[in-house]
């Protein structure tokens, strides 16, 4: 049985903690969460689940594997340290690999600890016949989101368009894939889980775009190479419980964490 380590206790943990709970493979062995928020935590699990502020602080043998479910700021806090002790972590937080810094330490880190970090490819699909691709040889990767106007809000598209006002599609970002996860974090896993699938943060183009016609997040992919031609267009709903996270995220990051327990993956 493997003793899965929740990093954080929002929505996507709550539905990895429900989607684990019927399966005899795994376990919860407890949550990390920030200092002071053991309450909020053990909501999630029970009064007597296990909690603890910080990654030293876990009993050796505790944790097979932790599934990062606390965004950017969780994998920054906690992945350094999980994998210096040995602990896989899973996580969906792709787009702090923007910033080399962090993927440096963090690959310092499961070095160290013979670990692995393994990122999940939450709210898009086909990176797998992306990688693919890219070892014949991509000419080009292109990435486009198309959100509702109010998924941009409290973002850089704020002063670069009325989103209040829109009544058609319009642009607000044009470059590269690595520029779009530093200006928009919040919005940066796709656009980095595709260009590290293809060609790089740097030479994926990533296109913003505020859409009234929508009622869904949508993310399109374009790329060329030796292999052919791929468009891929995915429309995501929200988890039921909380609109602002993606419900194949959520699922995305359950399948990855059962995948090593399967004798046959796919």
């Amino acid at each position: 049985m493997l003793k899965i380590l929740l990093v954080g206790y929002g929505p996507i943990a709550a539905y990895t903690a429900a989607a684990m709970a019927d399966d005899p493979r795994f376990a919860i062995a407890g949550v990390l969460a920030r200092p002071g928020r053991e309450g909020a935590a053990r909501a999630l699990l029970g009064p007597d689940a296990a909690v603890w502020t910080a990654a030293e602080a876990i009993p050796d043998g505790a944790v097979d594997i932790a599934a990062d479910c606390a965004g950017a700021p969780g994998l920054r806090a906690h992945g350094p340290a999980l994998l210096t002790r040995g602990v896989d972590v899973i996580s969906l937080s792709v787009g702090a690999l923007a910033d080399d810094r962090l993927a440096g330490e963090l690959r310092r880190a499961a070095e160290a600890g013979r670990a692995r970090l393994e990122l999940a490819p939450g709210a898009i699909a086909g990176l797998d016949g992306l990688s693919a691709a890219a070892v014949g040889g991509l000419r080009s990767v292109a990435y486009t989101a198309r959100k509702p106007p109010a998924g941009w809000k409290g973002t850089p598209a704020e002063a670069a368009l009325d989103l209040e006002a829109l009544r058609e599609p319009a642009e607000h970002f044009r470059g590269p894939a690595r520029e779009a996860a530093r200006l928009y974090p919040k919005n940066a896993n796709v656009a980095a889980a595709v260009a590290l699938a293809g060609l790089g943060l740097d030479a994926t183009e990533a296109v913003l775009i505020a859409d009234p016609t929508l009622d869904a997040n949508r993310h399109e992919v374009a790329a060329e190479g030796a292999f052919g031609r791929l468009h891929l267009t995915l429309d995501g709903r929200p988890l039921p419980d909380n609109p602002k996270s993606s419900a194949i995220a959520a699922m995305s990051l359950v399948r990855t964490i059962r995948r090593r327990a399967d004798r046959i993956v796919l």
